[in-house]
């Protein structure tokens, strides 16, 4: 037979691999996200913000072109055209649809709007360690508010919503600024006006990767360019000397006080409107968020953060942790940032045409919920459900009346429904469940009337460290009658 007759009778099987960039979520990472989210959620809702949940799929026009990494396809998105014409993307992010939840229903809505969404959201960036294209968020906004008093509340409730989960005080740090700062600095840099929008770009993406990159990392790409490690180059600004240091003084404007970083903001913004205009911003917050009681030791002024997207026009705010971690190679690294955002009050304007103010934070659930394993938060031994073991084919009714006793009475609870014949398999099922009981009734217990629970976690310890003298005290399975089946389960389980 030829090879060509060969190759038209096999079957070609598709593999079985996560595409590049995503990933697969388990059964505790699962959970851990939702019970991370419902401390947030309460969070939120006990500040008056309410939930809303939109379609993961935006028209492009609906999303605009805000996303960082331009050189991408579809400028960062996954992205296509619809029958009728209609380019269609995944969201990029939950502010971009809320900008269009704003004005598809603004007659409709309280204003201010204050909401809180959470979900997935999808980036055609270029993927690499702990960097996937698509991520949770957990976002909380409110829409039709000029205040910076919105802008300052946002930051407080990101404050309190890291504590709630399990960040102290202490390891975690709020950062502000104002873009309005930065604009002033942009222009005694020579840098505004519309002819110079693709370097102000250019800027403010060199400036958000200071932590990363370093300040000459930054002073690269606002010159001529940089070459990572891997050799890709990436085009720079291309500033003049002058210019870089205008850009560079403000990057390391931070004082020892938020009175004195003021001060040198003030210096550096010179005779520029919009830059004074944020510089008051800044200090307004500063006060409102003393008056609450959010001190230094949460909150601080910081010109180091711009944030990457293009679309913020006021306060810029960002979290990061502080405390220490082992990277991939082993080098103490701080954790970094976990969640950011900042006022944006063109986004609604652009589908209504009527300056609508806006303020929000996102705050990044995978980062988030790393943090908490670094720190031993969560990530413990997960408890499986109980598990009810089968002797006996033709008595399945009898192991289902016993789970859903279980069941009713709140015990996670299953039947093994795998192959019965080997019973040392239906124990290895449970152990690989991370089952706390193994129920166990062959025809003898059941003539008797009675069950053996099987306590699994008590017997891996007693095989990993017990004498028999502690064998024989600590017995790792127990004869009850079936009536205390539910009873002796929840002594077993410490309920």
């Amino acid at each position: 037979m030829s090879d060509a007759k060969k190759s038209e009778g096999k079957v070609r099987r598709p593999r079985a691999e996560t595409p590049k960039g995503f990933r697969d979520y388990f059964g505790a990472e699962v959970t851990e996200r939702k019970a991370m989210l419902d401390a947030i959620t309460g969070v939120y809702h006990r500040y008056g913000f309410d939930p809303l949940e939109t379609s993961a799929v935006e028209t492009v026009e609906a999303l605009g072109k805000f996303l960082p990494d331009v050189d991408r396809p579809n400028e960062g998105v996954f992205g296509w055209q619809d029958e009728d014409a209609d380019w269609l993307a995944l969201r990029y992010d939950l502010t971009a649809p809320l900008a269009r939840v704003a004005a598809q229903f603004r007659n409709d809505l309280p204003s201010p709007y204050r909401r809180y969404a959470m979900g997935p959201v999808w980036r055609n960036e270029k993927p690499g360690p702990g960097r996937f294209r698509q991520f949770y968020q957990c976002d909380a906004d409110t829409v039709g508010s000029s205040s910076v008093a919105a802008d300052a509340e946002i930051c407080a409730m990101l404050s309190d919503a890291l504590e709630v989960v399990g960040i102290p005080r202490g390891d975690y740090v709020v950062k502000v600024n104002n873009r309005k700062v930065l604009n002033g600095v942009m222009e005694v840099a020579g840098l505004s006006g519309d002819d110079k929008e693709a370097e102000r770009g250019i800027v403010l993406r060199a400036i958000d990767k200071i932590d990363r990159l370093g300040d000459d990392g930054v002073r690269a790409l606002l010159g001529a360019g940089r070459k990572d490690e891997s050799g890709d180059f990436t085009k720079g600004a291309g500033l003049s000397d002058a210019q870089a240091e205008v850009v560079m003084g403000f990057t390391s404007a931070k004082r020892a006080s938020g009175a004195e970083t003021v001060a040198r903001l003030r210096e550096l913004v010179g005779a520029s409107v919009i830059g004074a205009e944020g510089v008051s911003e800044l200090e307004t917050m500063a006060e409102l968020l003393d008056r609450q009681g959010y001190g230094a030791d949460r909150i601080v002024l910081d010109p180091g953060v711009v944030r990457g997207l293009g679309y913020y026009t006021g306060p810029v705010y960002e979290a990061e942790l502080t405390f220490e971690i082992l990277d991939e190679k082993g080098r103490k690294r701080q954790f970094g940032s976990v969640a950011g955002g900042g006022r944006y009050d063109d986004l609604v304007k652009r589908f209504t045409g009527q300056a609508v103010p806006a303020t929000g934070v996102s705050i990044g659930v995978d980062r988030l919920l790393a943090a908490l394993r670094a720190k031993g938060r969560i990530g413990g031994a997960s408890v499986g459900p109980v598990v009810v073991t089968v002797m006996d084919r033709d008595r399945m009714a009898d192991y289902m009346a016993m789970v859903a006793d279980l069941r009713n009475a709140g015990i996670r609870a299953e039947v093994y429904l795998g192959n019965p014949k080997n019973f040392g398999n239906q124990l290895k099922y449970a152990d690989k469940r991370e089952s706390p009981v193994a129920v166990i009734q062959g025809e003898t217990e059941a003539e008797k009337g009675v069950v053996i629970l099987k306590d699994l976690i008590l017997g891996a310890k007693i095989a990993a460290s017990a004498t028999l003298e502690e064998w024989k005290d600590r017995p790792a399975q127990v004869e009850v009658p079936r009536a205390d089946l539910v009873a002796q389960v929840r002594k077993i389980l410490g309920q």
